[in-house]
């Protein structure tokens, strides 16, 4: 079977509480760990997206819709489905290692530097499908 599911790989999440949301994959696990038998794969992704912006909307307003929640996890691949989008990830796997899961603090650092960095590419303008909500 070939890898799909390479870092920076855009998926979405099809079960869960995150359903329907857009990820990245930041490290991909096929033959699984002592813990997670499964294959399955580190994802980093949007949990709220940025708002709709106008022209006339002032700057303050503008940095409040702008704000991205993120989310990490690890995922099943059978909960995913891969899209054709690739996403770069010059700072995501640095930040994002399997050993942030265990201890509630370093994953909030964590989710911290994932939210700058995905707030910073979207002001920029790069990959503008991956921050937009699918519509059904």
């Amino acid at each position: 079977m070939p890898k799909i599911y390479k870092p920076g790989k855009v998926a979405i999440v099809l079960q869960g509480r995150q359903a329907g949301k857009k990820v990245v994959v930041i490290k991909h696990l096929d033959d699984g760990t002592k813990e997670r038998k499964y294959p399955h794969a580190i994802v980093a992704g949007i949990e709220r997206y940025p708002k709709k912006v106008t022209k006339r909307m002032g700057a303050k307003k503008l940095a409040r819709r702008n704000k991205v929640k993120p989310f990490i996890k690890v995922v099943n691949y059978t909960h995913l489905f891969p899209t054709r989008y690739q996403f770069e990830l010059e700072g995501l796997k640095d930040s994002v290692k399997p050993e942030t899961f265990k201890e509630p603090s370093t994953r909030e650092d964590t989710k911290k530097n994932v939210k700058k960095m995905l707030e910073e590419r979207y002001t920029s303008g790069k990959n503008r499908w991956f921050f937009t909500p699918l519509r059904f």
